[in-house]
């Protein structure tokens, strides 16, 4: 890599008051370059995710900040419907007001995941503690970022308006899937 371009990650970085390495701001650029999601590890406190605070800010990007934990699933990463709303809903049409398709954008709850696919501007998505969810959410994600879609049964398959930076982190405290 050109030490210039290298060069102009690190002042970016630094211009938001993070000091990369040369090993980092090269796999940044690197991500970057190729479109493709970086996955940081390493100890709790290192500055992981404030790598991709630098770097939204940097860029003029909007952070969404997806935080796993233990048991995490698709209510808690890309949707959920907005269960009090549909019972109004169900009580105001019993009262004859039209209120219309109770699986509609109207009631869906957008979580992350699906924010990150929705938003019209420019956005760095951050998987933040990936080793804390399970192997199943952890399949599931690989084949988020494979295709930067998800299939809603009730509206269908949405995909990305604008596909944002990916960065995932891991504190390590469990091995990762080979293809993460």
């Amino acid at each position: 890599m050109p030490q210039a371009v290298q060069q102009d990650v690190t002042e970016a970085l630094a211009g938001q008051g993070y000091l990369a390495d040369r090993a980092l701001a090269t796999s940044l650029r690197l991500a970057l370059a190729l479109d493709q999601p970086l996955l940081l590890e390493g100890e709790a406190g290192v500055g992981k995710t404030e790598v991709a605070r630098a770097l939204a800010t940097a860029r003029g990007a909007r952070l969404i900040r997806l935080q796993c934990h233990e048991g995490i699933d698709l209510h808690h990463a890309v949707y959920d419907w907005d269960y009090p709303r549909q019972l109004l809903a169900i009580r105001a049409a019993e009262s004859g007001v039209e209120e219309g398709d109770l699986f509609s954008r109207r009631f869906l709850v957008q979580r992350p995941l699906l924010e990150a696919l929705e938003h019209d501007g420019p956005a760095v998505l951050l998987i933040d503690e990936i080793d804390r969810a399970d192997d199943e959410f952890e399949a599931f994600l690989l084949e988020f970022l494979a295709d930067f879609a998800v299939t809603i049964p009730e509206l269908g398959t949405l995909t990305a308006r604008h596909k944002p930076t990916v960065v995932l982190t891991s504190n390590r405290t469990r091995e990762l899937h080979d293809a993460l």
